[in-house]
């Protein structure tokens, strides 16, 4: 399914028959969409606009597309284990172009959820065009004015482009254009070693390609605990990918090969180059100026715990805030924005407890406090190793863990998982942690077995067990076994 400009005429007539919209709100992105679904469902009269497409970076150059093409090389990965559960393979032979097809297809089924009539549906009207802010109350949309109580700026960010010397000439792949490819390179190099260099590393390593991939600092994945990331590199390595670290990109070359200078003054010679250093605010042509919005020193819009901007009238919520940049982040703040704008309400956003994913092989999962601020802290931490969890040893995955951080009254203010299915067993310690639970309400709650999910009910466990073999908790239990004895021989 293509959006077309028929799919918006409809609501781009009504524009000059509404006087003031409750709530406008600019970006048809993840954020975008939720906010507008929120607010229309509180029976608001709010307006969407679009510059491009609805459905946003997660739809079409994130999410969807990048774990759709994770399926594909992690399935090739798996087959060629198969010898180590007694089964025989003949080879795996990739289909570049029925890969990609998959990724096109998966996009195109998930399209229609965001698309302008589905919007519609929910009371949402949805303009397509370049919204430009004209006042503290106002904005234009390719001329035509509007008048609005509420906005919000859900415009999200693009992959960030270093100020390399030859960089851009040579036609670097980003994480929004990667999924025009035709054929598989064979050599890539990935610059930058974060969730997505590290993912879309192993994924083309898996699928054939020879793969390089340079970080600049002291280790991939740099705001993950130190094993966590190890056990990655590890598992990168073992797909063929070599890593180079404490080395930077200073110069790119394009003559015939791409030839990348580090800074160590070694040369790497690949097809392409794939650029995964960061993303930016998408801000340009807003006129944040005129509607007094200002930005912090960082670039992003600055707002407050509420999400409001320094325009009181103006809210922001996505990748624009400098909040960490998930589409959960994203539609869970697109949420609370919108209810505050149009509700009044005072809800604040919740960073403490934000989790985040990285899927590689083997996955990482975690939020909150990591375990070198836990160590700082004083903090107390309960590993368990996936070779005491049952389903690992049955799947053969036993080189991930499952950890808890924990505060001094046992309640969880962190995890760190690696392993299968890691983003899926964060889920029980993020709940935990928002609503204040401790380990022991964990090791409490009837878990099914076998699951990885045991890894972190074992955690807690342990954390129970040592409290329990304290000193004066050992005496308590002593006092009340003797007691027990003493009542049942009366």
């Amino acid at each position: 399914m293509t959006v077309t400009p028929e799919d918006w005429a409809s609501d781009s007539l009504e524009l000059s028959q509404q006087s003031t919209w409750d709530l406008v709100v600019v970006g048809g992105g993840t954020a975008g969409i939720v906010a507008a679904k929120t607010a229309a469902g509180l029976g608001a009269d709010v307006l969407l606009i679009e510059r491009e497409r609805p459905g946003g970076d997660c739809l079409w150059t994130g999410c969807v597309p990048s774990k759709a093409l994770l399926s594909a090389p992690h399935a090739a990965a798996g087959s060629r284990r198969m010898g180590e559960f007694g089964l025989r393979s003949t080879g795996i032979e990739v289909d570049f172009a029925g890969v990609m097809a998959h990724v096109h297809a998966a996009i195109a089924t998930i399209e229609p959820v965001d698309s302008p009539a589905t919007l519609r549906m929910s009371g949402v009207r949805v303009v397509h065009g370049d919204a430009t802010f004209t006042g503290m109350s106002t904005l234009s949309v390719d001329g035509r004015n509007i008048d609005f109580r509420h906005a919000l700026i859900a415009t999200g960010s693009s992959p960030s482009i270093p100020s390399v010397p030859g960089l851009v000439e040579s036609s670097p792949l980003t994480s929004d254009s990667i999924w025009s490819l035709e054929t598989l390179p064979a050599h890539l190099l990935v610059m930058g070693g974060g969730s997505i260099g590290c993912e879309l590393g192993q994924a083309f390593a898996r699928l054939g390609s020879q793969v390089s991939l340079v970080e600049s600092g002291p280790r991939i994945l740099l705001r993950e605990d130190s094993d966590a990331a190890e056990a990655v590199a590890t598992s990168l390595v073992a797909d063929g990918v070599s890593i180079r670290v404490g080395a930077a990109i200073v110069s790119v070359s394009d003559r015939g090969p791409v030839v990348a200078t580090l800074s160590d003054g070694s040369n790497i010679k690949a097809d392409r180059i794939l650029v995964a250093v960061g993303r930016r605010p998408r801000l340009g042509g807003l006129g944040l100026e005129s509607a007094g919005v200002d930005l912090n020193e960082a670039g992003f819009v600055s707002v407050d715990a509420r999400l409001r901007t320094t325009n009181r009238r103006i809210w922001a919520a996505g990748d624009i805030t400098g909040h960490p940049q998930f589409t959960h982040v994203a539609g869970n703040h697109g949420s609370l924005a919108a209810s505050n704008a149009v509700l009044g309400l005072r809800r604040k956003v919740d960073i403490a407890t934000v989790p985040r994913v990285t899927y590689t092989h083997p996955e990482i999962a975690a939020f909150g406090v990591d375990l070198e601020r836990a160590d700082r802290l004083g903090l107390r931490t309960r590993t368990v190793d996936h070779a005491e969890v049952d389903r690992a040893v049955t799947e053969g995955r036993v080189s991930g863990y499952s950890r808890l951080v924990l505060d001094k009254r046992g309640r969880i203010v962190g995890a760190s998982l690696v392993g299968p299915r890691a983003g899926e067993s964060l889920a029980e310690a993020v709940l935990a942690a928002r609503h204040g639970l401790r380990a022991r309400d964990i090791a409490a709650s009837m878990h099914p077995y076998p699951t990885y999910g045991d890894g972190v009910w074992k955690a807690g466990l342990a954390q129970v067990q040592d409290d329990l073999s304290g000193r004066l908790v050992q005496r308590v239990v002593r006092l009340l076994i003797l007691l027990r004895r003493f009542l049942a021989g009366r």
